[in-house]
């Protein structure tokens, strides 16, 4: 068994089931998020703000170097939400997902992730003349992508994270 990697829209759930997933399963949990703050000194938001290119860039970095220190215990590592429009990420997830690991796509309405991502301080892709709008367009061409990518969708709308945990443990055991 490999890897369990998480992707989905921002506010999906990743970290949250991500967590409960890694307990559930006597796994450790990273956070690709956390782990390009820790490299960077930098949240992802600073660094986007500074320039998409640059985020990027520490997007892969982190990546490469979780996808480096592979070992014997299995991990759930959490990706960030825009991930799937980084294409030197997905190169690396493409290579990953050859040496066994499975990629997870926690899929929830544009409806649901305006819902949750609204009532905070929008990134700053969406800082726009209408962010709903744009949000939804966004939303639409990334979930298209990730569920090609992914290996497994799971509906996680109206899902506890520990439920959303359970079936994602069901579907990758064996």
């Amino acid at each position: 068994m490999g890897d369990i990697i998480l992707t989905g829209p921002k506010h999906c759930g990743k970290t949250t089931a991500g967590k409960a997933l890694a307990s559930l399963i006597s796994g450790s949990f990273i956070d690709l998020d956390e782990k390009i703050t820790q490299n960077t000194g930098k949240t992802p938001r600073e660094l986007y703000k500074e320039s998409p290119v640059v985020f990027q860039k520490a997007e892969a970095e982190a990546l490469s170097a979780i996808i480096e220190t592979y070992g014997k215990k299995k991990r759930v590592i959490t990706m960030g939400g825009g991930i799937i429009d980084n294409p030197e990420a997905i190169a690396l997830l493409s290579l990953f997902k050859k040496s066994g690991a499975e990629i997870v796509y926690l899929d929830i309405s544009a409806a649901a992730a305006w819902e949750r991502i609204s009532n905070k301080e929008l990134p700053p892709f969406l800082q726009t003349d209408n962010p709903q709008e744009t949000h939804r367009v966004l939303h639409k061409r990334r979930a298209s992508a990730y569920r090609k990518l992914a290996d497994i969708v799971v509906n996680a709308e109206r899902k506890s994270p520990q439920n959303i945990a359970e079936v994602i443990a069901e579907e990758t055991a064996g």
